[in-house]
């Protein structure tokens, strides 16, 4: 399978190396990340990098396009870049899985993708993304037609092994899952808005929206 992972200055970690590690484990998956120009691609973090090996004009088509989220208010410049538009809405021409994790739906929402679509993002993003044009739906991993998008941060690696499922079958899937050693206890329940107590997601809510009305600092 050829995936291309797209990269862009303020990209969460975990967003791309999640689908990475998953794709990269089952031996059987040539992943390029893409970005604008080749070179290193800061993260939300501001505390270390990623590396681009190849520019939008070196890779025109994929089998899996995944376009990872970040932080707010770092999605306004790939969301706002016709470069970057134009480029997710060619390899989508030919992708057999066009796929976003967190609020990389966000962006392929802007460029078009999504329109009456049911979609997913990180929750604090919903009602963007409705802004956008999309429906927004709580599941962890949602698919449109040959769109899938993925809910906050770590759930790209739940769609990543749906899609080695789909695309390799299930026995490959489960070995790579007990490859990853991915058989999560967090030591905590507060993963998602309906399990957390109502007071902690008030707190983190704000403080993203507080986050989201700033200029992306890159």
């Amino acid at each position: 399978m050829d995936i291309a992972v797209m990269l862009y200055d303020g990209i969460t970690a975990l967003d791309t190396i999640g689908p990475y590690e998953v794709f990269a484990a089952t031996m059987k998956s040539n992943v390029k990340f893409v970005a604008k120009k080749k070179g290193l691609i800061k993260l939300d973090s501001k505390m270390g990098c990623l590396h681009a090996d190849y520019s939008f004009s070196e890779v025109t088509s994929a089998d899996i396009l995944v376009v990872p989220g970040c932080s707010p208010p770092n999605y306004k410049t790939p969301m706002n870049d016709e470069e970057t538009l134009n480029w997710i809405r060619q390899l989508h021409e030919t992708t057999k899985w066009t796929t976003s994790v967190c609020t990389g739906s966000l962006i392929l929402s802007a460029a078009g993708l999504l329109n009456g679509a049911k979609a997913t993002t990180h929750w604090s993003s919903f009602d963007l993304l409705h802004s956008l044009g999309a429906i927004p739906t709580d599941d962890r991993v949602v698919r449109h037609g040959k769109i899938i998008t993925a809910a906050g941060v770590s759930s790209g690696i739940d769609m990543a092994l749906q899609l080695v499922a789909w695309e390799l079958g299930e026995d490959k899937s489960k070995g790579v899952q007990l490859i990853l050693e991915y058989d999560p206890k967090p030591p905590f329940d507060t993963g998602s808005t309906k399990k957390a107590p109502a007071p902690l997601v008030e707190q983190i809510s704000g403080m993203l929206q507080e986050l989201s009305k700033q200029e992306p600092d890159l």
